[in-house]
Formats: structure tokens, sequence, C-alpha cells
């Protein structure tokens, strides 16, 4: 079975990183996604859906570090939902995307962007762990 999530998309939100016990890093933030099409009319229609992206460890520490609002993203990962009883007894459910790697695709574009004057970190191998085990031939 396969449960695998390629996105690219725009950040929405600068990340929000805790640190739990033993100090293991999480970030949130979300994604979104844009599929632009021509409905029966032959109106353009731009749907956009929102991701909630789950960084764990390094990865949330790089995001934290690096991710801004605005910046276009490359995030691989799995899908995952959870669930819970919110103070009234009601069931509620989330899905979520947690990362196993991501790419800076660009900047955060505003007037503040000093991208001229500060380039852009060497993208480092942000995989959540090295799996040199896929040998398929495809």
């Amino acid at each position: 079975m396969v449960n695998k999530v390629i996105l690219i998309g725009n950040v929405g939100g600068d990340p929000e990183v805790r640190y739990l016990d033993g100090g293991v890093a999480v970030a949130r933030f979300s994604l979104a996604t844009s599929e632009v099409y021509n409905n029966k009319n032959g109106e353009r229609v731009t749907q956009t859906e929102w991701h909630n992206i789950v960084l764990w460890r390094r990865l949330a520490q790089t995001a934290e570090q690096y991710v801004k609002k605005g910046m276009m993203l490359y995030v691989e990962g799995r899908i995952r939902t959870r669930s819970w009883d919110d103070q009234n007894g009601v069931k509620r459910y989330t899905t979520e995307i947690y990362g196993d790697n991501f790419q800076m695709l660009s900047r955060k574009q505003d007037g503040n962007d000093r991208s001229q004057d500060t380039p852009m970190p060497p993208a480092p191998d942000l995989s959540a762990g090295s799996d040199d085990s896929d040998d398929l031939p495809f």
C-alpha cells in the first residue's frame, strides 16, 4: 500500500513551531494549491485547496528558520487523519500532510525581500530519513 502526497503550493502563513518535551520540534502551517480550468460556460475558474502541513524535528527547525508566508514550496509526505472530541463531546476530524521532506522553490515576495542582497541558503537534504532500499527499476 502507498500513502504518498506531493504538493507544490504557496505558504499561507509563517510556520507555528512548538518544542515538545525532550526538545522535539513540530512545525505547522497551511499550504495553498490551485487548479485553474474553464467551466462549461467557458469561464476561467480557479479552485484553491488548503492543506495543513506538519513537519517534525530537523524539518521543523529548518521551516522555522527559512519558510515564510507567500513562499512557494514543494512538499512530499503522507496523509494523516486524526480525530478528537471537542468540549461539547462532538467528534471532530482533521486531515494533515506529515511532511517527509520539502524544498523551497521561491523566496517570500514582498517589499522587505532582500533576495538581491542575501542569497538563498543551499538546499540541504531535508529527508526525514534516508532510505536507500528503493531499487525499483523505474
